[in-house]
């Protein structure tokens, strides 16, 4: 039984961008999208709104493109390679309405409306896409006829069309067995203004009766999705409902339940299934679906004091050491909040060891460091080490942007670390943590505003349905959004909780602890602990895939092919919460294998891209693994620290696995 979900969404966050300078870092983007909505970057359907010409999204299951005249609809047939798992956009059902522009009219939770135009800008019909849902709805704005470029004919009382061996309905203003639209080729349809239709393709292993049921539920209209989540001690809740114009009682809406989504509630299978870049899905009805995922307790420390006095002391010398290799912190939003972080945890070890020689100025500095960065006109004084809210995109962007955060990518990958920084370094300073607050708080509700308000979107980054985050801001891609280190944004929710519980924010604690265990979950379900074995996939040889798209999956990096590259991004930066990988040690060592050529036991073996994230990550699979990766560890070369951590934090999560 999945705990209850209860709404705790519905309040904006006590913010205020005009602390800030106001400046668009970058040129303000081109945008189809209605007055009055916030600039909706970092999302499924972001390419349909961005750019200067809309493209492909992939509201799962099906793909969706606005075409020549109107838009086009598919099921992709995922194929693939030995290290890809493709589903791209193929129109299988064409719709021409003689519409030359789109825009994007309204969104919410789960579900968004695209407006087709013609061109005189006036409005000829409305496509209504949600996401989970195998039914695409068009309605008409004016009487019209609308060109279809599949013949569909009635049949057993549904109207129904052969596309390369699948069959699709089409469920008419009447209903499953209206075809009083059809015009007599069955190539076009006749609408009335207000009129709309619903496309449906048949699922695989669909049961012999279930047909009409199916139909009988994609002729509900979804009017709305609401989004609401619980948190519990040992499970946290995600529940989506869709409103449809049948009422509370009616039979909800056919959606589809997601590999990650298989223990849920609220839903009738048994409707068949498709086979989807995530893996096999069911095809269900349900007016809310509800799933629950494991609670992921955050964490900012280890435990160093269960150590032997052997272990703290070398890890007091190593601390001594990283301390007098120290070197200034980088300045812009990425690297600068990696070192933050880093240096955070460096403190932690310093206090718990006793070590106040470096403890002491450490705390100086990072307090100073945090404190630049936190003033709210920084960016009047300086080029550098400061935030600016932008009016055009409704966003706080950092100077010195990297990695394209001036046009919003990786927000919630940057501000994760500003954010641990100031939960470890404030969390017993509740007067550092008030000063901070005012600029800490911007960067928190820039990614993870519970409510939306007219600066801010609601849940900028994260996807409830998916379950995880969305990385590039304006997704100018053909194979949707896409997000390539789920382990940065495990992390990003770990900072944001404990920058709650540092600052006494229980609620935006409460909302921090359901994003972290939903985005830790979705992590191992699509990243690292995929289902191997699920026909959807076969073929696919890697044991993790590092790319995660909205049309595919790859075992690929933007950054570097080197071996370490595809683990070492998801596992990277092994925070004290790391441990949310762990659980599978036999999948674990096999993740290893794949990454390391099946070397894990030549030490040299190692000497790769991010080989202290890996060595980390192998402790996960148990105390004797630990063991072997700390004997690694004292002699791994010191240009394989990654820069975002230090060898005492390594040796000092080994350690600590490794005493079990």
């Amino acid at each position: 039984m999945v705990p209850a979900a209860a709404d705790l969404t519905g309040t904006a966050p006590e913010v205020d961008p005009a602390i800030l300078p106001q400046e668009s870092v970058a040129p303000e983007p081109a945008m189809r999208l209605a007055d009055g909505l916030l600039p909706p970057t970092n999302r499924w359907f972001s390419g349909l709104v961005f750019g200067e010409e809309p493209l492909p999204v992939f509201p799962v299951p099906l793909a969706f493109g606005v075409t020549d005249g109107g838009f086009g609809v598919g099921l992709p047939e995922v194929q693939i390679t030995e290290t890809s798992i493709l589903g791209p956009f193929v129109p299988q059902v064409g719709v021409d309405v003689g519409a030359t522009a789109s825009r994007v009219t309204a969104y919410d939770t789960a579900s968004v409306t695209l407006e087709l135009q013609d061109a005189s800008g006036a409005a000829v019909g409305t496509v209504l896409l949600v996401e989970g849902s195998p039914v695409l709805r068009y309605t008409a704005a004016t009487d019209q006829t609308a060109g279809l470029t599949q013949a569909f004919a009635a049949s057993d009382g549904l109207v129904t069309a052969d596309v390369d061996g699948r069959e699709w309905l089409l469920v008419g203003p009447g209903g499953p067995s209206d075809e009083s639209v059809l015009g007599e080729d069955g190539r076009s349809l006749d609408l009335a203004a207000g009129e709309s239709v619903a496309f449906l393709p048949v699922p695989d292993d669909l049961p012999d009766d279930a047909l009409t049921t199916l139909a009988e539920a994609a002729a509900a209209t979804v009017t709305g999705t609401t989004l609401a989540y619980g948190v519990a001690d040992d499970a946290v809740t995600t529940a989506i409902t869709y409103a449809t114009d049948g009422g509370a009682d009616g039979p909800g809406t056919v959606v589809v339940r997601l590999p990650h989504q298989r223990e849920s509630d609220g839903a009738e299978c048994g409707l068949g299934t498709y086979a989807t870049v995530r893996g096999t899905v069911e095809v269900c009805t349900a007016s809310t679906l509800a799933w629950a995922s494991p609670a992921v307790e955050p964490a900012g420390t280890l435990d160093v004091a269960v150590l032997d006095e052997d272990a703290q002391a070398e890890l007091a010398d190593q601390v001594r050491a990283d301390w007098g290799a120290h070197e200034p912190l980088p300045s812009d939003t990425y690297f600068g909040g990696k070192s933050l972080a880093r240096d955070a945890n460096l403190l932690s070890l310093a206090e718990q060891l006793g070590v106040d020689e470096v403890s002491g100025p450490l705390r100086e500095e990072l307090t100073a460091a945090l404190r630049e960065w936190a003033e709210p006109d920084g960016c009047s004084v300086r080029y550098a080490r400061c935030f600016v809210y932008d009016p055009a995109v409704r966003g706080v962007v950092g100077k010195t942007p990297s990695f394209g955060s001036e046009e919003f990518n990786d927000h919630h990958f940057h501000y994760g670390y500003f954010l641990y920084a100031a939960g470890v370094v404030a969390a017993e300073d509740p007067a550092l943590a008030a000063d901070l607050a005012p600029v800490l708080d911007l960067l928190a509700a820039d990614v993870a505003a519970g409510a939306g308000s007219d600066d801010l979107p609601a849940l900028r980054v994260f996807d409830a349905y998916a379950g995880h985050s969305w990385a590039s801001g304006y997704s100018p891609f053909a194979d949707g959004n896409n997000q390539e280190s789920a382990s940065e944004a495990v992390s990003a929710w770990n900072g944001l909780a404990l920058w709650a519980a540092a600052s006494g924010d229980d609620e935006l604690e409460a909302q921090a602890r359901w994003l972290l265990s939903a985005e830790a979950a979705s992590a191992k379900a699509y990243w690292t602990d995929f289902d191997r074995d699920d026909p959807a996939i076969d073929g696919f040889t890697p044991s993790v895939t590092s790319l995660v798209w909205g049309g595919k999956r790859d075992y690929a990096t933007w950054f570097s092919a080197e071996p370490g590259a595809m683990l070492g991004i998801l596992v990277l930066p092994s925070q004290p919460v790391a441990d949310y990988l762990a659980g599978d040690p036999e999948r674990i060592r096999a993740n290893l294998d794949a990454e390391l050529d099946g070397a894990r036991d030549a030490a040299a073996s190692w000497d790769v891209m991010f080989g202290d994230q890996l060595l980390m990550y192998a402790s996960l699979a148990g105390p004797d693994d630990a063991t072997s990766a700390l004997e690694v560890a004292r002699s791994l070369p010191e240009e394989r620290i990654d820069d975002g951590s230090t060898r005492s934090y390594l040796l000092a999560f080994l350690l600590t696995h490794a005493a079990g």
